[in-house]
């Protein structure tokens, strides 16, 4: 796990031989493989679930999303990110308009048109949202998503023309039913995007996803260590040293 010390020394936790290497799809137990959350409810201390009660439920889905999109080389660069998810979790609403505009505008440059579109009216409706946010991150989040809209700017008008006359999107229906949707779209936009880079691009969204998510959750300094020798115990040692070479770990033997 990736957390930053008191002078933004970056440190890592080392991650307990035997655990499974990431894979797509769910599994019913860890030595048939484990998803990027699976992974994480197992560092959780949780019952073995790819829908864990430790991370936000619109950036764990995204995670599942990306762990399924990309290839077996940039699954492995997820690993160490997977306990930087463990915690972050909370009711504000802010986390959900953040994940979700951050996807669509990590998709909207390099989808297709039919992508774009229906990204176009998600990231239309998250920015209505967030304007009526009273959150201090919300203002330079909106200047982000006009400065994105502007670079698509046929699919922002279709868009603005959709929407035009309706209502704003009830916050319980964005968070169930809108935000879940904007990030899986945007992330199969990505993965089937004709760039040189679609896997490279997905985890960096993840990357960024996280780090917003730690940032509007108040994971900051060495809070994340106190929360790491408290809840994951002997899962999930609290020792500063590399995940790197655990990043390809075999699955326990039968």
């Amino acid at each position: 796990m990736c957390s930053h010390g008191e002078e933004g020394v970056l440190m890592r936790y080392t991650v307990p031989d035997g655990v499974p290497v990431l894979s797509v799809g769910r599994h019913r137990r860890p030595r048939k493989g484990a998803c990027f959350m699976e992974f994480a409810s197992y560092l959780a201390g949780e019952k073995w679930s790819d829908h864990p009660s430790c991370t936000h439920p619109l950036l764990a889905g995204l995670a599942r999303t990306i762990n399924d999109l990309v290839d077996d080389e940039h699954r492995s660069e997820l690993v160490p990110l997977i306990p930087d998810v463990v915690g972050v979790t909370g009711d504000d609403l802010a986390i959900d308009v953040t994940i979700a505009a951050r996807a669509a505008m990590a998709a909207l440059p390099v989808v297709s048109m039919e992508y774009q579109r229906a990204l176009a009216v998600g990231l239309v409706t998250t920015d209505r949202i967030a304007a009526t946010l009273d959150h201090p991150s919300m203002p330079a989040l909106r200047e982000e998503i006009a400065a994105v809209l502007t670079l698509v700017p046929d699919a922002a008008s279709w868009a603005g023309h959709f929407t035009e006359g309706t209502s704003i999107v009830e916050a319980r229906i964005f968070r169930k039913l809108s935000a879940p949707r904007i990030v899986a779209y945007a992330g199969r936009g990505i993965a089937l995007a004709i760039v040189m880079d679609p896997d490279d691009r997905l985890v960096a969204l993840l990357r960024r996803c996280i780090e917003d998510a730690r940032m509007l959750t108040g994971h900051v300094g060495r809070d994340d260590d106190r929360y790491a020798e408290e809840r994951l115990g002997e899962r999930f040692s609290a020792r500063k040293s590399t995940v790197r070479d655990h990043a390809s770990l075999d699955a326990p033997s039968s």
